[in-house]
Order: C-alpha cells, then sequence, then structure tokens
C-alpha cells in the first residue's frame, strides 16, 4: 500500500473493524471507504462509529448486511473501473472483519504466545479460551495456534450474531485455509485443528446483533469492579458471560479472551 491508496471496507455502525481500519489507514496515508449498515447500538459502539466517522473519507450507508455487500462489489467495480481508464487511484478491498488467512496470522502469533506462557510457567494451561464468535478470525487463529503449539486447549466462541452468519464450520474452514497459506508460503506442514478442539454458545447471542445480553451486563460488571476492565455490550460481555458459567460447569482452567477495551473510548 502507498500513500494516497484507498482502502475499502465494510461493517455495522458500530464496527471496531471499521475503525480500526481506518486508523491504521491514514498511519501509512491512505484514504478509508467504509460501506456501514445500522444496527442496535451500545453507548461503546456509538463512541466507536464517531471515531470512525471522523477517520474514514467517505461513509456509504446500506439497509442491511446483505445490501452492504453489494454496494462493495458496485464499489469495487467502480474504483477498478476507475484506476484502468487513469482516473482512479489503487483500492484495496479489506473484507468484513479482516478474517481472512492473512489476518488469522496475528491471531495465530497470538496462541503461541500463550503455549510459551504455559511452557514458561507463567499461567497453567488453559482447558478452554472463551471468546466472541463474529466473523470469526480470532477463534480461527487462535485454535490454528493451539493445534501448532500441541496444547489440548479447546476454543469456546460465544455467538454474537446471526447463526446463518456465524458458525463452527465457518471458523473450522478459516483455519483450515490459514494453515494452507502459511505452508504455501514456508513449505512447512502444519496440524489441522481437530473438530472437537472448538465449539459454539450459541445461548448469549441476545436476539439481533449489538443487543445487550443480561447475563452479559453482569459479567461485565462483575469485571470492571474486580479488575478495572470494560467490556462492550455487544462482543466481549456476551463472551464473559459465557466465560463465567464455563468456570462454574466444566472442570480446568477457563481463559476469558478480551477482544476488546473500551477504556479509551469514554
Amino acid at each position: 500500500m502507498r500513500a494516497g491508496d484507498a482502502v475499502l471496507t465494510l461493517g455495522g455502525e458500530g464496527s471496531t473493524h471499521v475503525l480500526a481500519t481506518a486508523a491504521h489507514a491514514r498511519r501509512l496515508g491512505a484514504g478509508t471507504i467504509a460501506v456501514r449498515w445500522p444496527h442496535e447500538l451500545t453507548p461503546v459502539a456509538r463512541a466507536v462509529a464517531r471515531r470512525a466517522e471522523r477517520l474514514c473519507e467517505r461513509i456509504v450507508r446500506a439497509h442491511t448486511p446483505v445490501d452492504a455487500i453489494l454496494r462493495v462489489a458496485l464499489v469495487r467495480w467502480s474504483a477498478d473501473r476507475a484506476r484502468r481508464a487513469g482516473t482512479g487511484r489503487v483500492t484495496h478491498y479489506v473484507p468484513l472483519g479482516g478474517s481472512t488467512p492473512l489476518g488469522v496470522l496475528g491471531h495465530v502469533n497470538a496462541a503461541l504466545e500463550v503455549a510459551a506462557q504455559v511452557v514458561a510457567g507463567a499461567l497453567p494451561s488453559p482447558a478452554r479460551v472463551v471468546l466472541p464468535l463474529g466473523t470469526a478470525g480470532t477463534a480461527a487463529g487462535l485454535a490454528l495456534g493451539f493445534a501448532i503449539a500441541g496444547l489440548e486447549t479447546a476454543v469456546v466462541g460465544a455467538r454474537v450474531g446471526p447463526w446463518i452468519a456465524v458458525s463452527r464450520r465457518r471458523t473450522l474452514r478459516l483455519a483450515a485455509a490459514t494453515a494452507r497459506f502459511v505452508e504455501r508460503e514456508s513449505g512447512e506442514r502444519l496440524p489441522r485443528v481437530a473438530p472437537d478442539r472448538l465449539a459454539v454458545v450459541h445461548d448469549v447471542y441476545g436476539g439481533a446483533y449489538g443487543r445487550p445480553l443480561a447475563a452479559g451486563e453482569d459479567a461485565a460488571a462483575l469485571l470492571h469492579e474486580r479488575a478495572g476492565l470494560t467490556l462492550d455490550s455487544t462482543y466481549s460481555a456476551k463472551a464473559a458471560a459465557a466465560a463465567l458459567a464455563l468456570a462454574r460447569s466444566a472442570p480446568g482452567p477457563t481463559l476469558f479472551w478480551l477482544t476488546f477495551d473500551g477504556r479509551g473510548l469514554g
């Protein structure tokens, strides 16, 4: 990517992915075109949306996720046509959530860091890691990283979106695609994620994307009181509720994976 290029991505109005994309694109001198659709917004999500609007070069408003996909296709077509005509700039597309094999690699590395901490005696080997499950990039990367490290740690995704878009099968496919990507680049054969090492918790969804869950709000209040953490209602609070329930009912250490900290948006 070069200064003056554009980055095209999509997400809900309160998408932290859109915010992160816009922030890093601006750091590299690129403008961000974000296609966004409305959903229920918590105060943290509104803060994310406002900050993203300040950083994005252009916001394209869609009605639904399906409409957003169509609008992304139109923007990509228009950008490619202008570039071929010599009147446009290079436009880089970043898929929803950044959940591509390349984007997943950071989470693979994070799992390897956990494994190194286990070997060093800094923490016990987790029986499970619990995290929000949306576009599946984090879960796929952690599951693959644990497989590479030889840990028996299970990855438990707390579903935060509609089941048609958030699934165990999609997560396993993304983990396998990431393994193939690494193999092509490195020539090293990687283990695959065993299906029984990945589970999805469905009862913390809340009925709509972005809708707070009472158990999630209780879990968020507890972690704020005990650890000073600020969780968002859309993702991390729901995963925290699932993590607390598993910690109370399932054997072995449960590790809650905090994917978003809202302290900087207060």
